[in-house]
């Protein structure tokens, strides 16, 4: 056989089954290709969208919340004697004994201490002389006058000489006035040789002993004693000039010492100066509270708490969502379709965690919880669906 007749031509037709099969292969792969295609947009599409998830920033919202309860003030006080005097002798000497030392309990009048005085005593002597002198010179002078007058009537002096004797009388009525006068004075200052109470109380200071040189007055010398009365203390506070509107007489307040805790003191706020403080801004107020039974100290310091009435209008919210920016104290809220809205607010109380907005929001808002720097007014974000549930939960509690 020739080689020619091996070789099949090019241009024989092939099987009918072979055609099919070629056909079968070109569909498959146009599949294939159009699978990819599609596989890989929609993976695009995916990828897009999951972006633009992501791009969204999650926050954690919450509502205001407005307690139904009392506003609480807290302020630092000073609680002071109802009455306090400094005894200071009034005569000078040297003391000559005291009988009560500091926490006696006194009566009004009680003797404190004495002083010996033996410059003063002389001085009363010798005004005591002269007020002797005095009254014998107005009795010689009263015989003379009436011996005049009686001469005058049988003309046997003149009228002239009658009205000098009558004259040098009542001169000699005057200096015995003054005499009388200034021994008066002196025997007062007698009576200060004797410290005594001014009121009922205690002593709360000492301040000289035995044999102590006293000078008298303020200016030359310091106080022998210090008394106080304690049956009832004022109690003194400055508060702050936005809560004065709220402040008024007549309310009570409790007070906690140190000394004591968990323990409280009724305090009745009586008095209010009715003047700002430039240095602080507070206005000071005066509380009494009764120490009957001796348990408070004058000097002490406490606590002091205010139930003042509820704001209906005051929302609260946490510190942390607060936000300042250029518009000044602001806090970031949400639109209905959750979209950032910054609201500028006012603040009115200081709560440490918390803090009281006086306006700017309602308890129907919903803030955003540290909020970003980067976020804007306009932004898109997407609460978590533990916040919204949360928030709904408190504000439900709260509207009860």
């Amino acid at each position: 056989m020739s080689s020619n007749d091996i070789q099949t031509p090019l241009h024989k037709k092939l099987p009918g089954n072979t055609k099919w099969v070629a056909w079968s292969a070109l569909a498959i792969a146009i599949s294939v290709v159009i699978w990819g295609i599609s596989s890989r947009a929609q993976e695009h599409t995916t990828l897009v969208n999951l972006a633009d998830t992501q791009s969204i920033p999650t926050v954690n919202a919450l509502h205001p919340i407005n307690r139904p309860d009392a506003q609480v003030l807290l302020l630092p006080g000073t609680l002071q004697a109802y009455y306090s005097a400094s005894v200071y002798a009034r005569v000078s000497g040297y003391l000559n004994h005291w009988s009560v030392d500091i926490g006696a309990p006194v009566k009004s009048g009680q003797l404190l201490a004495d002083i010996e005085t033996p410059e003063l005593d002389q001085q009363l002597k010798q005004s005591q002389a002269n007020l002797e002198t005095a009254l014998a010179n107005e009795r010689l002078t009263e015989i003379t006058s009436k011996r005049w007058q009686h001469l005058l009537s049988s003309d046997s002096v003149s009228q002239q000489e009658a009205d000098e004797k009558s004259g040098d009388y009542e001169a000699k009525k005057a200096l015995v006035s003054a005499a009388r006068a200034d021994v008066d004075r002196l025997k007062a200052l007698e009576s200060f040789k004797r410290i005594t109470a001014p009121f009922d109380g205690v002593v709360t200071a000492r301040k000289t002993d035995i044999g102590a040189l006293i000078n008298a007055g303020h200016d030359a010398g310091h106080e022998l004693f210090t008394i106080a009365d304690v049956h009832k203390l004022r109690l003194y506070v400055n508060v702050p000039q936005s809560y004065t509107n709220q402040i008024r007489i007549g309310m009570n307040a409790q007070l906690s010492v140190p000394e004591f805790p968990g323990k409280t003191f009724n305090a009745l706020l009586t008095d209010n100066a009715r003047a700002i403080s430039e240095n602080s801004g507070t206005v000071l107020i005066e509380l009494d509270v009764d120490n009957t039974s001796g348990t408070l100290m004058p000097g002490e310091y406490g606590n002091v708490r205010f139930d003042l009435p509820h704001d209906v209008n005051a929302v609260q919210i946490p510190a942390s969502a607060l936000a300042f920016r250029k518009e000044g104290l602001t806090v970031a809220t949400l639109t209905p379709d959750n979209h950032v809205n910054y609201k500028t607010i006012q603040i009115s109380r200081d709560l440490g965690s918390m803090v009281e907005i006086a306006s700017g929001l309602s308890i129907t808002d919903r803030i955003i919880d540290n909020p970003a720097d980067s976020l804007e007014n306009g932004d898109k974000v997407k609460p978590t669906a533990a916040s919204e549930k949360s928030s709904g939960n408190q504000t439900g509690g709260n509207n009860k």
